[in-house]
């Protein structure tokens, strides 16, 4: 049995041509209808996709195959680096958020941040702000960070559209419905 492949166009070096060859036909398991090529444009092959919906009779070990078994951690999203974002002194400015906003504070790795966050500790929890963390460049720092608010979620996220939405080119900051801070 032979399979006869017409591409109908096919675009090479700019030019339009018509081609068509013969090749071994691909098993074809008995009682399931013939497949017909209409075209073949190239990229990936879709054959593994038919494991899910049962067809072709394709087995299991030819179908899609997940590439990470294991789930992902927190570990895996760092280093995080948010370059329009830097430590230093934010300006204390108005802003007019939702009244359900809850409180967020954006923070790093640095010396600065740690000792910020120590400071505003027991403010933040009160307020239940959850933080990010936008320049961090190990787990341990984050776990560091973490450690001084247990009671906290921080997750490292980098920044940019946030210090950008906001005007912001510092940090550590408080956002809150009402306004940044420092």
């Amino acid at each position: 049995m032979y399979l006869t492949l017409h591409f109908v166009r096919a675009f090479a070096a700019g030019c339009l041509v018509t081609m068509s060859w013969s090749c071994a036909a691909l098993a074809q398991p008995a009682g399931l209808p013939s497949l017909t090529i209409v075209a073949d444009l190239g990229g990936e092959p879709a054959r593994p996709y038919f494991v899910a919906i049962g067809g072709a009779g394709v087995s299991e070990y030819e179908g899609v195959q997940a590439a990470r078994t294991a789930p992902y951690s927190v570990d895996d999203m760092l280093p995080v680096s948010t370059p329009s974002l830097s430590p230093g002194r934010v300006e204390r400015r108005a802003l007019s958020m939702p009244p359900a906003f809850q409180p967020l504070f954006i923070v790093g790795d640095d010396p600065l941040s740690l000792s910020w966050l120590a400071a505003r500790g027991p403010s933040l929890s009160q307020m239940g702000a959850s933080g990010l963390a936008v320049n961090v460049q190990t787990a341990e720092s984050l776990r560091s960070l973490q450690e001084l608010v247990p009671d906290l979620r921080i997750d490292p996220v980098p920044g940019d559209d946030l210090a950008n939405r906001l005007g912001l080119t510092h940090y550590p900051a408080l956002i809150t419905a009402t306004g940044v801070e420092q």
